[in-house]
C-alpha cells in the first residue's frame, strides 16, 4: 500500500474528484499535471526522489479515492468484511530460469506446473515429479481444479480456506464498485493510450499543458539482431562517451527494452538518432532501432509503467476489486469500431518494448486468467486477435516469452477452455488456418510445400504454432455434443488440408552420372513432421473416443487421400507372371521415377483404419465410403515406395544424391518420426497384404524392389556392383516380409496392449547391452505428455544395477525375457542389430546353449489381419525362399550373402512356428496353412525343394555360423510333421536331438583339453624360471644390503647390530636406514640410472600449488607485507604451499628437452593457455597427463654412519642446556663483532641462566663436523628450478632466486605437504605409513630431501639468520626483538625449518662443514624434545576455556600433568583453576597427536628409519598410537616427563613463553586461538533432497542487485556461501581486472582454488584460476543412478555420499587443478569460456 504520510492531503482530493462533474477527466488532469512536476523537471532521473514523490503525490490520493476514507483503514474494512480473502490460486508468475514442478502422476499435462512453495506444501512432493528450469512467462498452477486430477491446492491455498472466494458473495458494496470502476477505467485507459503511443502521434493538449520548454529524448530499442559490442560500439560513436556508460546503456536496454541514451533538442536527438543507426547498419545490414520522444511523453510512459504495478497490488487486494478490473479490461469501446482495452494491448504488444510488455502480461495474469468467467471471454478474444498476434511475432525478433502468443499456453491447455473455443471460436480451425497463411509463400505450383531457401528464424516462429494445436488437443472430450462433433471434425478438414500440401512433397529422384551439385533443403519438412507427430498421434486418440467421428474422420481422410494428385503413374498397367500368378499392375521404379518421404495423409488413414478395427467399427465402414474405391492395394502402393527408397539407400544406389537423402531416411526410421512414418508405412502395408491375394502382394513387392526378374529367372549379370546391389535388396526386400508377418505389437492389428508394446520395445533395447534409464528414454518413443511408459514395464523385464562412484546406474535384462528376443526386429539401426544378434549369442554360448537365434511366438492377429499368415505358405514366398537357399547350395557366392540366408531361414522359422501354432489350437482338417508341406513337395522331384536344400546346407562349411540354426528348423519340420501325423515328436526326433547334444559335449570336451594345454604350457614356464634361478645363484647372493655398503668395519660391532632392528628415527639410538632409491627408469628415454649425488639428475614431475584445505580461518590470507609470514606460519595454516607429484621420473635433460618441445608445439593449439600456462611453467606429465608445474630432484640419502659407543659418549656432555648454551653461543659468534660487543651486557640480560662465557662459538665443532655432500651441476640446477617455482606459487611473486624467503618457502612446503598428507589420511581412515600410494610416497621423500640439501644453494648467512629468528620463539637469543608468541606460530613448520636450518651454522668462513652423524642426532633429539614441549605449552594456552570429557592414563600422567598446568598457571593470567589432571592429559594427547605424526612423516622421510610396523596399522582410538609415535621420535611415552627431566632448563622457558603479551590478549578474548588438535575441513553438509537446495536458491536474493531478473545461484562447497554467479552486478576488480563472484570468492576461501554447485544447473564447476575451470558432474543422483547437468531430465534427486566423498578427496588430495587439465584436454575446446566471469 502506498505511505500516507506526505505532504497532499489524499483525502480532500478524494472528495473533491467524488464531487465533479466528470471523476474521471478530473483524476486524469491531476496526474497529468503531477507527472510533469515530478518526472520533467530533472535532466537526470532521480529514481528514489521520484519514487517518493509518486508515492505520495500520486498513489495515496488514488488509493483515498479508491477506499473513499484512509486506504488503511478502508483495507482493514474489505478484509473483516471477507472480501479481501486471499485466492485460492497461486498465480505466481514465473521469471526465467526459476525451478518449477510437475506431477507426473497428477497433472493432467505437463504444462500444470507448482511454484517452489506451492510443491513444497503440496502432496505431490511425494509422488513421481519433475522439475525444470521455467523459460519464463507462466504462472503456478497450484489452486486450479482442472489442472490436477488430485491435490489441486498446496497447504496455503487449500479449498476449505477459500471457499468464499468462490461465491457471489465477494460483490462489493455499490459505492465501492463505482469507485472502482471509476478510477480502474481512467487509469486503464490512460496505460493503454501511451502503451500504444507510435513515434509520430501527435501531442494531446492535456499533456502540453505546462511544457516551459521542447525537451526530447533519443531513445534506443532493444532487437535481438545486434549483439553487446556492436551496440556498444554503435554508442560511443554516436554520443561520445566511454566503454563503461556505453556498456551500462546496452545493459539497461537488454534488460528493461530500451533506453533514453540522449535528452536535448529535437535536432541533436535527430543527429543522434541518425548516427547510431548509420553506425549499426554498416555492421549487420539492419539498423537498430532508435525514436526520438517528447519528453513528456517519456515522463508519462515511466509513469504508466508503475501505474500497472501499482494496479496489480491494489487488485490483489480483493476478488471484488479483480472482478470489476476484468469488466473494464473487456468493456467495448465507445465506437464500434474500436476493440476493448485489453485488446488495443494485447494487438499492439509486438511494437511494445520489454519492460512494459512484461508489466501488462502480469497484470492479465493477475487478473483476467484468474477468474474461471473472464478467462472464458479473455479467451475468446485472444482467439479472435489469433492470427494477428501470431503474425505480429513471426515479424518480432523477441522471444516468445515475453510475446503475449505466450499466454495460449495457460488459455488452451484447460480442457473446460478448450471445449468452448472449440464450440464456439472453432479454435482447431483458426489455429490451421493461421500456420497455413504462414506457410503460403513456400508452395509450389502443385500446392505442396517447397521449403528451398526459406528464412530460419521465420519458420522457427511458425513451428511454435504447432505448440498450441497441442495445447487444444492435450484433454479428450469424455462425452461428445454434436457441436463439439461438427466443430472438430471442421478442425480436421483444415488440418488434412495442411497434410494435403505436405503429401508427395520434396520429392527426390536418384541421381546418375555425378553427383548432385547442391544438397536439396530437407530440414524443414522434417522439423514439421516432428511437430506433427504427437498432433497426429492426438487426432488419431480423439477420434477413437467417438465411433461416429471416427468413422466421419476416416470418411474425410479417404476423401483427402483420393484427391491428392500427387506421385501420379506416367505408364499403363501391364502383365507380370510368377508360379503361374498374374499381377496386373502399373510399373514403377523407385530408382528411376521420383519419390517422395511424405505421406501424411496416408500414414493417417492408417491410423484411424487400425482404430476401426480395434473399435470394431470397420462393419459401418460401408455406410460411409463406397467398397469400391477402398483399394487399399493401390493406398499401399506409396508406402511401399518409401520401404523401397529406404532399402536402395542402405544399398547404396542414391550415393549420388548426396547427404540430405540418407538424413531423410535416417529420421523417417528414427524414434523421433517412425511412429507416424515408417511405423505406419508397415501398418499400411500389413492392411493391404490382409486384402490383397498373398501371391500378388509378394509380386508387387518383388515389382518394386525391382527384384521380379530376378527371382523369375529371366536376369542375370556379371557386373559385380550390380550383383551386390541385387543381394543388398534381397536382404532388405527379405526383412520387409519378416516385418510385415512378424511385427504383430499394434493395438488393433493385435490384442496387445500398449503396455505390451512398451515392454517389447524395452526388451529389444536391453538385448544390445545393458543401459542406463536415460538410454532407455531416448530409445522409446514419448507420448504427448513427454511420458515413455517405462517405468510401468521395466520391473517385470529387468534387474537394476546400482551405480559406483562413477559411471551411472544399469538396467540387465531378465533371463526369462530372453526368449521374446527378435534379431530382426524393426526399429533397429544396422549397428544395433549387430549388436544384439552379437550379445545374445555370447550370451547363449555362455549358457552352454546353441547359437540359434529362433523367431520369438508372436501374439496371433486380429480377425481383420488373419489372413496376413498366408504370406508365408503362398506359391511365390516358397518359389522365393527356393531361389535363396538354392544359391547357397549351389555356392554361387556372387548370387547370395549370409544376411540373405539368415533373413530367409527367420522366415522359414516364423513359418513353421505359424504352423506349428496353428496346428497346436485346432484339429488338423482345419487348418489350411500347409507351408511344411509345399516346403517338402514343390521342386522335390528334381531335388529342389526347400525341406531338401536345407539338408543340404548343414554340410556347408561356408554356412557354419548357421548350422544350430537349421538343426533347430529341421526338427521344427520333424515337430509339425509329428502334430500332422498325430503321433508323439519325441521318437521321431529323437536322432536329430541328439545331434546338438553331440555337437555341446564336443565343444565341452575341446574347452577341457585347451584347459590342459594351458596348464602343462604354464608349469613347463614355471620349471624354467626356477632352473634360472638355480644356475643364476650368485647373482641373487651377491646383491648388497644397502645402507651396509662402504661403511668401516668399526661401525659394525655388537651394538649396532642391535640397533640396526630398533626403529627410531631421532636421536642418538636412530636406527639404520635399509635402503635408498632403487634404480629408476626415465619415462622419456627408458634408461635406467641410479640415484647417486654425481650422477646426472633424476627428477619427479610435481605440482606447486598454493591451498586452504587446512585452514582455520576461510577467507584469510597471508602476504609477506604484514607480520612475520612466510618465516613464521601462523597457527591457522591459513593459506599453505603444497608440492604434490604423479610420481613419474625423468632424467633432468630428458625433461627440458620435452618442456621446450612442448612449449613450441602448444603455442599453436587452439585456446591451450586454458589447459596448461606456459608463462608459468606448466606442462602435461608424459605418462600420465598430470598437470605440473616444476620437477623435484632426486637425492641419494647420505648413509647412516652412527657410532653408538660414541653417541653415548658425547649424550652424557650434550644435555639440553648445554646444546642451548652451544647453540646460542653459536649464534653471537657468528654475528659481528663489534655488534656483539656493543650488545653485550642485553645479551647477558635476555638470556639469563642460559648465558655461559666460557662457552666459544667454535665449540658447536666439538662434536663432529664432516664436509657436506658435493652434488652434480645438474642436481643443483634443478634444485634452484624447484626452489624458484616453489617461491614464485607459494607467495605469488615475481621468479627471484636470491629471494631470502626461497629458503623458508622449500621449508613451507615440505612442512604443509607432510600436514596435508596426515590430515588426509586421518580423514579416510587410514594407517599413518603404509597407506599412502607410490606415487604419493616417493612425492613425499623427494620433497623432503629437496628440502633438506637446498639450503646448499643459499646463502648460509640468511639461512643462519632465519635459524635464529626461528629459535627466537624458543629460546632467548640475542639481538632479536618482537619475538611471537607461542600462540602465533605452527610448531610443525617451525620444526621442519630449525632442523633443516641448523646444519647452516656449522658453516665456517672459508670451509664448508656440515654435522656430523652424531651431532645431527643430538641437533634433531634436542629441537624435537624442545619444539613437543613448546606445543604442549600451545595446546595448554588455547584450549583454556573448552571442556571435554575426562580422559583415561594412569596416575602417574595425570599427577605430572596437573604438575606441568600448575607451573604455565603461575606464569599466566586467565587460565581456568580446578582442571583435573586427567582432564589435562587427555587433553595435551589429543592435541599432540597430528603435531607428532607430522613429525614421525617427516623424520621417516629424512633420515630413512622404517617406523613400528604397528604404525602400519589403522588405530584402535585416536591416540593408542602415541606411545609407539613417542617410541619413533625418541620422545617419553608420558610426555609430561619432558618437563621433569628438563625442570631446570624448562621452568625459565615456560616462564618467557607465557609472559608473552600476545598471551594475555588472547586469553582475554582479544586475539583468534586456534584450538588443538585443529578442526579438519570437510565440505559443507549438503542436503540429501536437491529439491531442499533449490528451495535455498529461489529465496536467494542477490545482495548487489534489486531486480528480479535471472540469477545463476552458485554454493562454494568449501565454506557454504551463496553467490551470484554469471551476473554483472557481482562483478568486482581483483587485482585491477574485472572478475565475476565465483572468481573473486575463490581467490579469498580457497587461494584462487574453488569448487561450486550451481544450483539451479546441477552441475559442479572447479576452478583453479581467473582463466581456468571444468564442469565436473554433481553428487546427486536420481532413483536410476544418473546424473542430471542442466536438471534436463528433472527427475527427483539425492545425495550420493560415495560421490561426495569423491568430491573432498579430490579437493584434500589437491587435485582439482589436474582434474582441469585433464577435462579440457579431453575437450578440446573450440571456444573459450570466460570462466574469470563466473
Amino acid at each position: 500500500m502506498a505511505d500516507g504520510e506526505g505532504s497532499v492531503n489524499g483525502l480532500q482530493l478524494c472528495t473533491r474528484w467524488w464531487e465533479a462533474s466528470d471523476r474521471g477527466a478530473a483524476i486524469l488532469h491531476y496526474i497529468l499535471e503531477q507527472v510533469h512536476h515530478i518526472y520533467c523537471l530533472e535532466a537526470e532521473p532521480q529514481p528514489v526522489e521520484e519514487e517518493q514523490q509518486v508515492q505520495e503525490h500520486i498513489l495515496h490520493p488514488l488509493e483515498c479515492f479508491l477506499f473513499g476514507e484512509d486506504p488503511s483503514d478502508g483495507l482493514q474494512k474489505l478484509e473483516h468484511k471477507n472480501y479481501g480473502s486471499s485466492s485460492q490460486q497461486c498465480g505466481r508468475v514465473f521469471k526465467e530460469g526459476e525451478t518449477v514442478y510437475s506431477c507426473r502422476d497428477c497433472a493432467i499435462d505437463p504444462t500444470c506446473v507448482l511454484c517452489m512453495d506451492c510443491f513444497q506444501n503440496s502432496v505431490h512432493k511425494g509422488h513421481r515429479y519433475k522439475m525444470h528450469a521455467s523459460s519464463g512467462g507462466g504462472f503456478c498452477d497450484c489452486g486450479d481444479l482442472e489442472a490436477w486430477k488430485t491435490g489441486p491446492c498446496c497447504s496455503q491455498h487449500d479449498l476449505g480456506t477459500s471457499v468464499a472466494m468462490e461465491t457471489d458473495d465477494c460483490v462489493l458494496e455499490a459505492e465501492l464498485q463505482e469507485r472502482a470502476q471509476t478510477l480502474f477505467q481512467v487509469l486503464l485507459c490512460y496505460i493503454t493510450d501511451l502503451m500504444v503511443w507510435e513515434e509520430g502521434d501527435e501531442l494531446s493538449e492535456e499533456m502540453k499543458q505546462g511544457m516551459s520548454e521542447n525537451t526530447y529524448y533519443c531513445v534506443l530499442y532493444n532487437d535481438e539482431h545486434h549483439s553487446y559490442d556492436q551496440v556498444i560500439y554503435a554508442l560511443q560513436r554516436a554520443i561520445s562517451c566511454d566503454h563503461n556508460e556505453a556498456h551500462t546503456h546496452t545493459a539497461l536496454i537488454d534488460k528493461e527494452g530500451r533506453r533514453a541514451v540522449k535528452r536535448g533538442t529535437l535536432r541533436t536527438c535527430q543527429q543522434v538518432k541518425d548516427l547510431i543507426r548509420s553506425n549499426s547498419e554498416h555492421i549487420t545490414q539492419q539498423a537498430l532501432r532508435v525514436e526520438i520522444l517528447h519528453s513528456a511523453v517519456m515522463a508519462h510512459q515511466t509513469f504508466a509503467l508503475r501505474l500497472g504495478a501499482w494496479l496489480q497490488q491494489v487488485i490483489g487486494y480483493s476478488v471484488g476489486f479483480r472482478q470489476v478490473f476484468c469488466q473494464v479490461a473487456l468493456e467495448p469501446g465507445a465506437d464500434s469500431d474500436k476493440p476493448c482495452l485489453i485488446s488495443r494491448l494485447m494487438l499492439h504488444d509486438a511494437r511494445l518494448y520489454k519492460g512494459a510488455r512484461k508489466v501488462i502480461h502480469e497484470l492479465i495474469f493477475c487478473s483476467l486468467l484468474m477468474e474461471t468467467e473472464y478467462k472464458k471471454q479473455f479467451a475468446m478474444k485472444f482467439t479472435e486477435h489469433y492470427k494477428q498476434l501470431q503474425e505480429d511475432f513471426i515479424s518480432d525478433d523477441h522471444e516468445r516469452n515475453i510475446s503475449v502468443t505466450a499466454l495460449s499456453v495457460q488459455i488452451f491447455t484447460v480442457p473446460t477452455l478448450a471445449r468452448q473455443l472449440i464450440e464456439e471460436g472453432s479454435v482447431i480451425k483458426v489455429i490451421i488456418d493461421t500456420v497455413m497463411e504462414m506457410l503460403r509463400e513456400h508452395l509450389d505450383n502443385n500446392q505442396r510445400f517447397h521449403f528451398q531457401g526459406y528464412n530460419s528464424d521465420k519458420f522457427f516462429r511458425v513451428q511454435v504454432i504447432f505448440h498450441d494445436l497441442r495445447y487444444i488437443l492435450i484433454s479428450k472430450p469424455a462425452t461428445w455434443t454434436e457441436q463439439l462433433r461438427g466443430k472438430f471434425l471442421e478442425g480436421f478438414s483444415a488440418f488434412l488440408g495442411l497434410l494435403n500440401c505436405m503429401q508427395g512433397m520434396e520429392e527426390v529422384k536418384r541421381q546418375f552420372g555425378q553427383h548432385i551439385e547442391v544438397e536439396p533443403e530437407w530440414e524443414a519438412g522434417f522439423s514439421i513432421q516432428i511437430q506433427l507427430r504427437h498432433i497426429l498421434s492426438m487426432f488419431q486418440d480423439w477420434c477413437s473416443s467417438d465411433e461416429r467421428v471416427l468413422l466421419l474422420a476416416f470418411q474425410e481422410c479417404h476423401r483427402a487421400l483420393l484427391r491428392c494428385t500427387n506421385q501420379p503413374f506416367h505408364s499403363e498397367p501391364t502383365d507380370s507372371y510368377m508360379c503361374k500368378h498374374i499381377l496386373h499392375t502399373r510399373p514403377y521404379k523407385v530408382s528411376q521415377e521420383p519419390v517422395s518421404i511424405h505421406l501424411p495423409i496416408t500414414r493417417l488413414l492408417a491410423g484411424l483404419y487400425v482404430l476401426l478395427c480395434r473399435a470394431d467399427a470397420v462393419k459401418y465402414l460401408s455406410d460411409f465410403v463406397d467398397p469400391e474405391h477402398l483399394d487399399f492395394s493401390a493406398f499401399a502402393e506409396h508406402p511401399l515406395r518409401c520401404v523401397v527408397l529406404a532399402a536402395e539407400v542402405s544399398a547404396e544406389m542414391w550415393r549420388r544424391n548426396g547427404l540430405s537423402l540418407v538424413s531423410q531416411v535416417y529420421y523417417y526410421q528414427d524414434v523421433k518420426c517412425r511412429d507416424e512414418m515408417f511405423d505406419k508405412d508397415i501398418i499400411m502395408l500389413q492392411i493391404a497384404a490382409s486384402k490383397m491375394d498373398p501371391n500378388h502382394f509378394l509380386m508387387l513387392i518383388l515389382l518394386r524392389f525391382e527384384l521380379f526378374e530376378v527371382f523369375n529367372g529371366n536376369c542375370s549379370s556379371k557386373d559385380q556392383d550390380l550383383l551386390k546391389q541385387w543381394n543388398r535388396l534381397t536382404e532388405e526386400m527379405l526383412n520387409l516380409l519378416i516385418v510385415i508377418v512378424g511385427e504383430r505389437y499394434v493395438p488393433g492389428i493385435s490384442n496387445v496392449t500398449k503396455q505390451d508394446v512398451t515392454m517389447r520395445e524395452v526388451i529389444h533395447l536391453l538385448c544390445i547391452e545393458p543401459m542406463a534409464h536415460s538410454s532407455l528414454v531416448k530409445g522409446l518413443p514419448e507420448n504427448e505428455s513427454h511420458e515413455t511408459g517405462l517405468e510401468s514395464v521395466i520391473a517385470k523385464v529387468a534387474t537394476f544395477k546400482k551405480p559406483g562412484v562413477s559411471g551411472h546406474g544399469l538396467y540387465e535384462l531378465k533371463k526369462e525375457c530372453l526368449k521374446e528376443f527378435n534379431p530382426f526386429f524393426y526399429h533397429y539401426t544396422k549397428s544395433q542389430h549387430s549388436k544384439a544378434e552379437d550379445a545374445q549369442k555370447k550370451r547363449r554360448a555362455q549358457d552352454g546353449s546353441d547359437k540359434a537365434l529362433r523367431p520369438p511366438v508372436p501374439p496371433p492377429f486380429a480377425p481383420a489381419f488373419s489372413s496376413i499368415v498366408r504370406l508365408l505358405c503362398c506359391d511365390v514366398f516358397i518359389h522365393v525362399l527356393r531361389r535363396v537357399l538354392q544359391r547357397a547350395v549351389e555356392e554361387r557366392c556372387t548370387l547370395w550373402s549370409e544376411a540373405m540366408i539368415q533373413r530367409a531361414l527367420h522366415l522359414v522359422g516364423q513359418a513353421l512356428i505359424e504352423e506349428k501354432t496353428q496346428l497346436e489350437a485346432s484339429n488338423v482338417d482345419e487348418v489350411t496353412f500347409d507351408f511344411s508341406h509345399k516346403a517338402r513337395t514343390v521342386g522335390s522331384d528334381h531335388g529342389k525343394s526347400l525341406f531338401h536344400f536345407l539338408s543340404q546346407m548343414k554340410k556347408l562349411p561356408s554356412l557354419d555360423a548357421q548350422k544350430d540354426m537349421i538343426n533347430w528348423l529341421l526338427q521344427m519340420f520333424e515337430i509339425v510333421k509329428c502334430l500332422r501325423e498325430k503321433s508323439s515328436p519325441s521318437a521321431v526326433c529323437a536322432v536329430d536331438q541328439t545331434k546338438p547334444e553331440e555337437s555341446f559335449q564336443d565343444r565341452k570336451r575341446k574347452a577341457e583339453a585347451a584347459k590342459l594345454h594351458r596348464q602343462k604350457i604354464m608349469a613347463q614356464m614355471s620349471a624354467m624360471q626356477k632352473n634360472f634361478i638355480e644356475t643364476h645363484k650368485m647373482l641373487y647372493d651377491n646383491v648388497p644390503e644397502s645402507g651396509s655398503q662402504g661403511e668401516p668395519a668399526a661401525f659394525m660391532d655388537c651394538s649396532a647390530m642391535e640397533f640396526e632392528e630398533r626403529h627410531v628415527a631421532v636421536g642418538p639410538q636412530q636406527g639404520v636406514c635399509p635402503a635408498d632409491w632403487e634404480a629408476l627408469t626415465c619415462i622419456l628415454c627408458q634408461e635406467e640410472q641410479e640415484v647417486q649425488a654425481q650422477a646426472p639428475a633424476m627428477v619427479l614431475t610435481a605440482c606447486v600449488q598454493r591451498s586452504t584445505v587446512l585452514t582455520q580461518y576461510r577467507g584469510k590470507t597471508l602476504s609477506t607485507k604484514e607480520g612475520s609470514y612466510p618465516l613464521f606460519m601462523p597457527p591457522d595454516l591459513a593459506v599453505g604451499t603444497h608440492t604434490g607429484s604423479c610420481g613419474h621420473v625423468m632424467h633432468a635433460t630428458c625433461w627440458q628437452k620435452y618442456f621446450e618441445a612442448v612449449q613450441n608445439t602448444t603455442r599453436n593449439r587452439l585456446h591451450a593457455e586454458l589447459i596448461i600456462d606456459l608463462e608459468n611453467g606448466e606442462y602435461m606429465c608424459p605418462l600420465c597427463k598430470s598437470l605440473c608445474n616444476t620437477v623435484v630432484p632426486l637425492i641419494p640419502l647420505e648413509p647412516s654412519k652412527l657410532n653408538y659407543e660414541s653417541a653415548k659418549l658425547v649424550g652424557e656432555v650434550l644435555t639440553l642446556p648445554r646444546w642451548i648454551q652451544i647453540v646460542v653461543a653459536r649464534i653471537k659468534g657468528l654475528r659481528p663483532a663489534q655488534r656483539a660487543d656493543s650488545n653485550a651486557d642485553v645479551g647477558k640480560e635476555e638470556t639469563g641462566f642460559l648465558e655461559d662465557d666460557q662457552t666459544d662459538f667454535r665449540s658447536i665443532h666439538s662434536f663432529g663436523v664432516q664436509p657436506p655432500p658435493k652434488y652434480s651441476s645438474s642436481i643443483t640446477e634443478m634444485l634452484v628450478v624447484c626452489a624458484t617455482t616453489v617461491h614464485r606459487v607459494g607467495l605469488q611473486t615475481a621468479p627471484n632466486e636470491l629471494c631470502p624467503h626461497v629458503p623458508v618457502m622449500t621449508w613451507n612446503t615440505c612442512a604443509y605437504t607432510i600436514q596435508a598428507i596426515e590430515n588426509m589420511l586421518q580423514e579416510e581412515g587410514k594407517a599413518l605409513f603404509g597407506s599412502l600410494q607410490n606415487r604419493q610416497l616417493s612425492g613425499l621423500k623427494a620433497v623432503v630431501q629437496f628440502s633438506a640439501v637446498q639450503r646448499l644453494k643459499s646463502s648460509q648467512t640468511v639461512t643462519q639468520k632465519h635459524f635464529t629468528d626461528m629459535l627466537a620463539v624458543l629460546v632467548p637469543v640475542p639481538d632479536t626483538e618482537g619475538t611471537l608468541s607461542v600462540l602465533e606460530v605452527d610448531f610443525f613448520h617451525l620444526l621442519v625449518g630449525l632442523v633443516l636450518s641448523i646444519p647452516a651454522l656449522y658453516q665456517e668462513e672459508n670451509v664448508d662443514l656440515q654435522p656430523s652423524a652424531i651431532s645431527t642426532a643430538y641437533n634433531h633429539l634436542h629441537l624435537v624434545q624442545l619444539l613437543t614441549m613448546a606445543h604442549i605449552v600451545q595446546v595448554l594456552l588455547s584450549s583454556h576455556d573448552t571442556s571435554e570429557v575426562i580422559g583415561g592414563g594412569d596416575e602417574e600422567e595425570s599427577k605430572a600433568a596437573e604438575a606441568l598446568y600448575s607451573t604455565v598457571s603461575q606464569h599466566t593470567e586467565g587460565l581456568r583453576s580446578g582442571v583435573s589432571g586427567s582432564m589435562i592429559a587427555d587433553r595435551v594427547r589429543r592435541g599432540v597427536l597430528p603435531f607428532l605424526r607430522c613429525a614421525a612423516l617427516f623424520f621417516n622421510c629424512l633420515t630413512g628409519v622404517p617406523p613400528p610396523e604397528a604404525l602400519s596399522s589403522t588405530a584402535d582410538s585416536p591416540d593408542s598410537h602415541l606411545p609407539l609415535l613417542c617410541s619413533y621420535l625418541a620422545l617419553p611415552c608420558n610426555l609430561f616427563q619432558l618437563f621433569q627431566e628438563h625442570r631446570d632448563t624448562v621452568t625459565p622457558l615456560i616462564q618467557r613463553w607465557c609472559g608473552n603479551e600476545a598471551i594475555l590478549k588472547a586469553l582475554k578474548g582479544e586475539m583468534n586461538i586456534v584450538r588443538y588438535p585443529r578442526k579438519r575441513n570437510r565440505l559443507i553438509d549438503l542436503p540429501e533432497d536437491y529439491s531442499v537446495l533449490l528451495n535455498q536458491a529461489s529465496h536467494f536474493k542477490c545482495p548487489k542487485s534489486s531486480d528480479d531478473e535471472r540469477k545463476h545461484p552458485t554454493l562454494c562447497l568449501f565454506c557454504g556461501t551463496m553467490l551470484c554467479s554469471q551476473s554483472p552486478c557481482c562483478h568486482v576488480q581483483l587485482d585491477g581486472e574485472e572478475v565475476g563472484a565465483c572468481t573473486a570468492h575463490a581467490a579469498s576461501c580457497g587461494a584462487g582454488v574453488g569448487m561450486f554447485l550451481r544450483v539451479r544447473e546441477c552441475e559442479i564447476v572447479l576452478m583453479a584460476s581467473r582463466t581456468r575451470g571444468s564442469t565436473y558432474p554433481a553428487p546427486y543422483l536420481d532413483d536410476y543412478g544418473e546424473t542430471d547437468p542442466q536438471l534436463g531430465r528433472g527427475n527427483p534427486l539425492h545425495l550420493c555420499p560415495e560421490r561426495y566423498k569423491k568430491l573432498q578427496q579430490l579437493w584434500q588430495q589437491h587435485c582439482i587443478l589436474e582434474e582441469i587439465a585433464r577435462s579440457l584436454e579431453v575437450l578440446n575446446v573450440m571456444f573459450a569460456f570466460e570462466w574469470q566471469m563466473l
